[in-house]
């Protein structure tokens, strides 16, 4: 059996408060970079559906900038390593690998001849590098500055110079090569976040949390003027010049853009990006014609010049770790943070469930028709509506509140009938109304139901199944069954003869449900630890599993003997939930918060 990645639905960039974000853009155009985790993601500009993510870091990947060349993109990481892979090959073969400084590295400027490399950031020893990318040889010394710097760019023609901003609110500029410090520039009053010289490099502009935008010379980095006045009523996060070098734009924590026309240094154009604190700007390219913003949200907006008020699309999805998949008419990811995410599969655009959600982790989903059921650790069972076909679920009416935190949910539509297993008891909702509780001793994972028979299957910490029978609304044991550690996944299959369920103990174990006996002598364990999630194919032939190991394994219920391993489904990342589309397709989602789609041939 052989597999393919259909599509990738990427991770947004991982935004902090207060910090800004650096996007990198493709000199060709195409494509552009951000990170999360430690994730570099390439998506491309016409369609993001497009993704491609590169995940050899070993932790938190600041900064990607792609060489002029285009060849090559060097990356950026907490631990002050840099590494830079080649851009052609799917591979991403590794070119080199270096340590400049000794801590995060928060941004990276190459030299036009794609030569040299200057990374700025937070070293114990020295807060910046200038060096060769071939051989990591050190053409010069940046300092001088008394505090981290948070942002760095390269002058692209000759002679060459080099601009860092840093928290101590001065820029440094430097000549060479070999680089020296040559002069510091004190116009910000509060920390310098970002400085770009223009396409030409005739000039260069800083931008600061003073709300204040400068522009210099770029050969004698004499002071031209300030843009605006101030330019913003909040910290200015970004700024990106405009292909052609005549205008600026910026992105500011008072949540709007602006263009700046450079000659006349008058604002031309506002962006409004909206009134809540996740509308701040934290990052903004200008990318041929395409102008993109980064919200403290994580979603990207294409700004449109002609309509400032509407962006042109907003691409959006999680930047926080997914915990939760359900597939109705759209395929349902919910994350970490409470952001519950609806997927076109078949355009990969995905669009945020509106209303009030939960505000912190989803524990339990489940969707179909044109319900979404929720439960999330504010203690709620929560339902949204799908009011028409094509449009996207809202949150709507008040929401249960279930006395302590919910665990898993499953849900039998025809009767419209929900249990929620929560660390204390075992909850009937029939409708919005709660009809029973039943109290365990142990803690559950996991609930299943089989409406046939009425049987509910929840898995505990215990290292046992336990299976009750719904009597109308109510709860009775029926039995329990065994396993060497805590069971962390079951289902029951869509014809309701087979369940399925997984452990700590690296196991899946499949029993008939007329007797509650083993299906089979195979024992499934090629995992190497803990399985997070099982799902059956609609035909119930085959069972999908996904772990702790970043694996997925395919099992044939009929060919017991046989699996298909999808090896670093999700790299460096656990496999949180997964959930069949057909029975040839399957998705999953990971702490590194991105979708995937896989094509699973029988």
């Amino acid at each position: 059996m052989s597999y393919s990645n259909k599509y990738t639905f990427a991770a947004l960039p991982r935004t902090q408060r207060g910090t800004p974000l650096v996007l990198g853009g493709d000199p060709k155009g195409k494509t552009f970079l951000y990170t999360n985790g430690n994730s570099v993601i390439i998506r491309d500009i016409e369609n993001p559906a497009i993704a491609d993510v590169y995940t050899e870091h070993s932790c938190q990947v600041n900064v990607a900038k792609y060489s002029p060349s285009g060849f090559y993109i060097a990356s950026g990481d907490a631990s002050g390593k840099v590494r830079i892979w080649d851009t052609v090959n799917k591979e991403h073969i590794l070119k080199n690998e270096f340590q400049p400084i000794g801590g995060p590295i928060k941004d990276i400027a190459w030299s036009a001849d794609s030569q040299r490399m200057v990374v700025a950031g937070e070293g114990r020893e020295r807060f910046g590098h200038v060096f060769m990318a071939e051989t990591g040889t050190s053409v010069g010394e940046i300092s001088g500055q008394s505090k981290p710097l948070n942002s760095v760019d390269f002058r692209p023609a000759r002679p060459f110079r080099i601009v860092t901003a840093s928290e101590d609110n001065t820029l440094a500029v430097f000549e060479g090569p070999p680089f020296k410090f040559k002069c510091t520039k004190q116009e910000h009053t509060r920390f310098a976040q970002a400085v770009r010289y223009s396409p030409d490099g005739s000039l260069f502009a800083s931008a600061g949390f003073d709300g204040k935008i400068y522009l210099y010379d770029g050969a004698t980095s004499e002071l031209k003027g300030e843009i605006g006045s101030p330019a913003h009523k909040g910290g200015v996060y970004g700024i990106s010049w405009s292909p052609d070098g005549k205008r600026l734009l910026s992105c500011s924590g008072d949540k709007t853009c602006a263009i700046w026309d450079v000659e006349t240094r008058e604002r031309t154009t506002t962006f409004n990006m909206g009134a809540a604190v996740e509308n701040q700007q934290v990052s903004c390219l200008w990318q041929g014609a395409h102008l993109l913003s980064v919200s403290l949200s994580g979603d990207i907006s294409y700004l449109d010049e002609s309509n400032p008020d509407k962006p042109l699309r907003v691409i959006t999805g999680h930047n926080k770790p997914i915990t939760c998949l359900a597939r109705a008419a759209a395929l349902y990811t919910a994350s970490h943070d409470g952001a519950v995410t609806a997927w076109d599969v078949n355009t990969g655009c995905g669009r945020r469930v509106g209303g009030v959600g939960h505000g912190n982790q989803v524990n339990g989903m489940w969707a179909g028709g044109d319900t979404l059921l929720t439960a999330g650790i504010d203690d709620c069972l929560r339902r949204a509506k799908q009011p028409a076909e094509g449009e996207v679920a809202v949150y709507g009416g008040s929401a249960l509140a279930l006395g302590s935190q919910p665990r898993a949910l499953d849900h039998v539509p025809a009767e419209d009938l929900t249990v929620v297993a929560t660390v204390k008891e075992l909850i009937v909702v029939v409708g919005d109304v709660k009809q029973s509780s039943l109290a365990i001793s142990y803690e559950p994972t996991c609930v299943t139901i089989e409406p046939t028979r009425r049987h509910v299957a929840v898995g505990g910490l215990d290292n046992k199944v336990h299976v009750y029978v719904l009597a109308g609304a109510s709860l009775s044991p029926l039995r329990e069954l065994e396993h060497l550690g805590g069971v962390t996944a079951a289902r029951y299959s869509p014809a309701g003869t087979h369940l399925v369920a997984g452990d700590t103990h690296r196991k899946i174990i499949v029993y008939t449900t007329d007797e509650y006996k083993l299906a089979h002598k195979n024992e499934w364990g090629f995992h190497t630890a803990r399985v997070n999630c099982v799902g059956w194919s609609p035909d119930g032939a085959r069972v999908a599993s996904g772990s702790l190991d970043t694996s997925l394994i395919v099992w044939s219920l009929a060919a017991p003997a046989k699996h298909t391993v999808i090896k670093n489904a999700h790299p460096q990342s656990q496999i949180t939930d997964l959930c069949w589309l057909d029975d040839a397709t399957l998705a999953s989602v990971g702490q590194d918060a991105n979708t995937r789609i896989w094509n699973v041939p029988a």
